[in-house]
């Protein structure tokens, strides 16, 4: 092997394992992966940095600012009241694929689960059903809508760049569509017969219950002993030398949230959370009393108080949020949202212990203590997904039409030949802030700049992988090893291979990855890459099996209270039947 294409593999190899261990976020790995080949030079400055220009990087992001159009303008909003309305499980699930698996062949799968996600919720806590029977198919049905066309995920437009720089004519917006209907079709007929038996059914449960606050929330009464009579909770340092947080005083009829400077009197009585045995502890030590009937109930905190009531909020922290990273003490909810995180949960457990020095990761869900004046800030912030304290959303309406129509016309000009995607994406972002459908802010708010880093951080890694043989070298091993059953065989090891790959890191990488082997690998084998790249295009943007795979499988982790076997139990059968399809009908509709 020549030194270019052992270094590329050492580069391979170790954004790989970055990716799969998630030691850093993926962004930052794919920056790392540009900086390695440029160092090494295996590719040139304009090599490394084509990916910020790429076709697909801008499509991507012009895609981002559409999909937002129309979820702040409540088009999609409107659309998704019909599921309050249907009252029949088996109804109710039929409806959430047919309205969410056409909408995500056109706009964003993520930005549209971020956007069904709780309306989906707020129709099953008023049904009192199960939400875990619904929302993993909710995002398997945005999953399936995306391979129906060209840009439907971003997966789609990264391959269908990289076809175009190793010299495939490309692909149309529709080329992908009879292929997507019939795989979406056997996956709704799979997800309605058999989701009762594979997924699991928890029924609805209340807030404190969800996240077990009862135990660690209580009221402690100020007693005439107490040291603490004429101090602040802040010159008091309950936090700092007991890590218990007072969230409220209560004198009399008067509530004081989030006190600090209040000087606390005999009789005060001190709303607070934290570790029980530090509760003990500070109980005997303040010498404070214990209320003997408080128990925490959802209903404390949805009185009818008006703007001031406090209530509880749960919030999802969406892809691309610029919380991410970030722990709570460096945010500082309390400062930025006038609000407190009681808790954070995280794929299946909820986190208590030093919570203030949690980093915050996609889908986790925070429990908020707000008063009701700010829910219209929480929900306006791009960066959280509320999922609860639904019924009050009301985002205005009048432009909706508006959006629809700029993203048909965005669409149309695309389907038929009169603009290349790019600059019809392009042009349809600019009207929506042209016609005030979205902000300016906003609309660079849209865009998951993680994503667009992403994207242009790993494409270079495909053309020093062609340029240094390396795309070349593995083709001719996989041919020598499963070439001779033929290039079905060859196909359905390629579609395996990245759909176990997906499974276990970004789904962009992945297609990066394995799009100029499958390239390389067709032109070898003397036959047409077409079906090949569709192979990788499809197994790259149907993650089933994993949490982690696909970011619309970690919205849903939470929010349906659901556990990893979960998704493997539902999951790897539906990545076997949509592997076998596609082995079966690729050919067909893209002959060799």
């Amino acid at each position: 092997m020549e030194m270019d294409a052992l270094l590329t593999l050492v580069v391979l190899v170790g954004a790989v394992a970055l990716f799969v261990t998630e030691k850093l976020p993926v962004d930052v790995v794919a920056m790392l992966v540009l900086a390695s080949l440029l160092v090494l030079g295996l590719v040139t400055p304009a090599e490394a940095l084509s990916g910020f220009s790429s076709e697909a990087t801008i499509t991507v992001a012009a895609m981002f600012v559409l999909s937002a159009g129309l979820a702040h303008t409540g088009a999609l909003l409107s659309i998704g009241r019909l599921f309050g309305r249907v009252k029949r499980p088996w109804l109710f699930m039929l409806l959430i694929m047919f309205v969410v698996g056409p909408i995500s062949a056109f706009v964003n799968n993520t930005a549209a689960v971020a956007v069904f996600l709780p309306l989906v919720l707020a129709a099953t806590a008023a049904n009192r059903s199960s939400p875990s029977q619904v929302l993993i198919p909710l995002s398997y049905a945005a999953q399936m809508g995306g391979v129906c066309t060209l840009i439907g995920t971003s997966t789609n437009l990264l391959v269908n760049s990289l076809a175009k720089d190793l010299g495939h004519p490309g692909f149309g917006l529709f080329d992908f569509a009879p292929l997507g209907l019939v795989t979406m079709a056997a996956g709704f007929v799979y997800l309605m017969v058999f989701r009762r038996w594979l997924l699991p059914h928890h029924p609805p449960s209340g807030i404190t219950e969800t996240y077990e606050l009862g135990k660690y929330i209580t009221e402690l009464r100020v007693m005439p002993d107490s040291p603490l009579i004429g101090k602040s909770v802040a010159t008091s340092q309950l936090a700092e030398k007991h890590s218990v947080y007072v969230l409220e005083l209560l004198r009399g009829e008067d509530k004081h949230w989030a006190p600090r400077a209040e000087l606390l009197r005999e009789g005060d009585v001190l709303l607070v959370r934290g570790d029980w045995e530090k509760l003990k502890l500070l109980k005997d030590s303040a010498k404070l009393e214990l209320e003997p009937e408080f128990k925490l109930q959802d209903s404390q905190f949805t009185g009818e108080d008006g703007d001031a009531a406090q209530v509880l909020v749960e919030a999802m922290v969406a892809p691309g949020a610029r919380l991410i990273g970030l722990s709570l003490r460096e945010l500082d909810f309390q400062w930025n949202y006038n609000a407190t995180v009681l808790a954070v949960h995280r794929r299946g457990e909820v986190l208590r212990e030093k919570i203030k020095d949690v980093s915050l990761n996609v889908g986790d869900v925070l429990l908020l203590l707000c008063p009701r004046a700010e829910l219209a800030a929480i929900r306006a912030n791009q960066n959280l997904v509320v999922l609860n304290e639904r019924g009050e959303a009301n985002p205005p309406r009048s432009k909706a039409l508006l959006a629809i129509g700029i993203m048909a016309a965005a669409i149309g000009a695309a389907a038929l030949g009169w603009l290349p995607i790019v600059a019809s994406s392009i042009l349809g972002g600019i009207a929506l802030v042209a016609t005030r459908c979205i902000g300016n802010d906003q609309a660079y708010q849209a865009v998951d700049w993680r994503v667009i880093v992403l994207l242009a951080g790993v494409l270079p890694l495909g053309i020093a992988m062609q340029k240094s043989g390396l795309a070349q070298g593995v083709a001719d091993f996989s041919v020598n090893w499963v070439g001779g059953f033929g290039p079905l065989a060859v196909l359905a090891a390629v579609y395996l291979i990245t759909a176990l790959m997906t499974e276990l890191m970004s789904n962009n990488a992945a297609a990066v990855l394995i799009t100029p082997i499958a390239y390389s690998t067709a032109l070898s084998m003397d036959v047409s890459p077409t079906p090949f790249l569709v192979a990788v295009l499809f197994a790259a943007s149907t993650s089933f099996a994993t949490p982690v795979g696909y970011q619309t499988n970690t919205m849903v982790y939470n929010a349906g209270n659901y556990r990893f076997v979960d998704f493997m139990k539902m999951g790897i059968p539906l990545n076997l039947l949509f592997w076998g399809m596609a082995v079966y009908f690729i050919p067909r509709f893209f002959p060799f």
